[in-house]
């Protein structure tokens, strides 16, 4: 009996699971039984504490270049699933070989595409989610991987503030190359990704969570005007005069309010006196806000949820001008906010109300409530009382979204579909 488990620090060890048996024998008491959908190869679920992973047997060589290419996805910041560990060389009690196990987190608040349009109007998902599904692309193209099986079974969605942020999930068919993928390649890439996700807005129509009078083909088609958009934004040439050097903060000002950051401009002068200006998408990287907001709070939030918060750090620090009568610096500010604004939000949530969202998208939601019912009343309410408010209102009457857990017979169906 033999086996070579490889895992990142900071998770379980694992070794009490029984490695030398086949996945879809075991029997042991991790197991945990959710929904997952259908799979091309056996998926089982275990669980330490209050966390979850997700086992896949896969052949070895599949198996490891998964885990390369998820190591690899997260280390260019790519949104992907945590791949927390790889177990190889597995042989049975009679020497058989077993095939290798691939382990990776269970995403904290995601949500398979199914289950978010049976759970709220499927009109305002569509917008928000293609444009995840787009930066997602953008982002994997970028660093020079090909998905070749993006479709919306292989997404996972967060709620990021307003709008919804795309998760790669399974890279069994993907390709790296090192030096950056071709228009052909990516063009590829997309024609395969809106023909699976047209399929499979079809299948939602069928299921009734899509109105028939959508054009489901068009929806797809808009992924791609909406990809090829981001693209060329990030990294088209552009042409300038000589006294036109102002273009050049223009374009880095529609960048970064797409949430990417550029890092390094390469200008190159011609002969005919005119400009060429050059982005390598190697240096373009998203999270700016992310990372601003890490700076100043340590929170570590999605980039939408960061925006959100961080406007309302500014905020925080125009009224704390206005009450002390003085300038603060902004780690001032920052630190002030955190422990009046945002601790008090959040402390004002019941334990048993924690699983419904994450922290950032609990102080987001209680902050646009706040927005809407102030508005509505002609006055400002106080932000505490009407988190209380939302709490009662939307809070406690909302799915929990913590882990991936079904409310009714229709959705397991629906999650067990997809």
């Amino acid at each position: 009996m033999r086996f070579q488990l490889q895992a990142r620090t900071g998770y379980p060890d694992f070794l009490d699971l029984p490695w030398t048996e086949r996945l879809e024998d075991w029997t042991c008491d991790r197991l945990v039984e959710v929904p997952r959908g259908l799979h091309r190869h056996v998926v089982r679920t275990v669980e330490y504490g209050d966390r979850r992973f997700f086992l896949k047997a896969l052949p070895p060589r599949l198996a490891e270049r998964e885990w390369r290419f998820l190591k690899h996805l997260k280390a260019e910041g790519v949104p992907v699933v945590d791949v927390v560990g790889v177990v190889r060389d597995r042989h049975d009690p009679d020497g058989g070989e077993l095939p290798s196990v691939l382990i990776t987190a269970q995403l904290e608040y995601a949500l398979p595409y199914r289950l978010l349009f049976a759970r709220s109007q499927a009109r305002r998902l569509r917008e928000p989610m293609l444009d995840a599904l787009a930066h997602l692309l953008v982002r994997i193209h970028l660093v020079g991987f090909m998905w070749g099986d993006c479709s919306l079974s292989n997404t996972l969605f967060r709620r990021d503030a307003s709008r919804l942020s795309a998760y790669l999930v399974d890279t069994e068919t993907g390709e790296l190359h090192e030096g950056g993928l071709s228009d052909g390649q990516r063009m590829h890439d997309l024609d395969l990704a809106t023909e699976r996700i047209g399929g499979e807005l079809m299948d939602l129509v069928a299921a009734g969570l899509v109105p028939d009078t959508v054009d489901v083909l068009e929806l797809a088609a808009d992924l791609r005007r909406r990809y090829e958009d981001l693209w060329d934004a990030l990294t088209q040439e552009e042409e300038l005069e000589h006294d036109e050097h102002y273009r050049i903060h223009e374009r880095l000002r529609r960048i970064n309010e797409l949430g990417y950051d550029v890092e390094e401009v390469e200008v190159e002068a011609g002969h005919d006196g005119r400009y060429r200006l050059r982005l390598r998408s190697a240096v373009i990287e998203p999270g700016r806000n992310r990372r601003r907001l890490r700076e100043l709070t340590g929170l570590d939030v999605q980039e939408h949820q960061a925006r959100s918060l961080l406007h309302d750090i500014d905020s925080f620090g125009a009224w704390l001008r206005q009450h002390d009568g003085v300038d603060h610096t902004p780690e001032t500010v920052a630190r002030r906010w955190l422990e009046h604004s945002f601790h008090g939000v959040v402390s004002l949530v019941p334990d048993h109300l924690r699983g419904r969202r994450d922290e950032a998208q609990i102080f987001h939601e209680a902050l646009r409530f706040w927005w809407s019912e102030s508005g509505r009343l002609g006055r400002d309410l106080d932000l505490f009382d009407a988190t209380r408010r939302f709490v009662d209102e939307v809070l406690a009457v909302a799915p929990d979204e913590r882990s991936i857990a079904v409310e009714t017979e229709a959705e397991r169906t629906l999650l067990e579909e997809s």
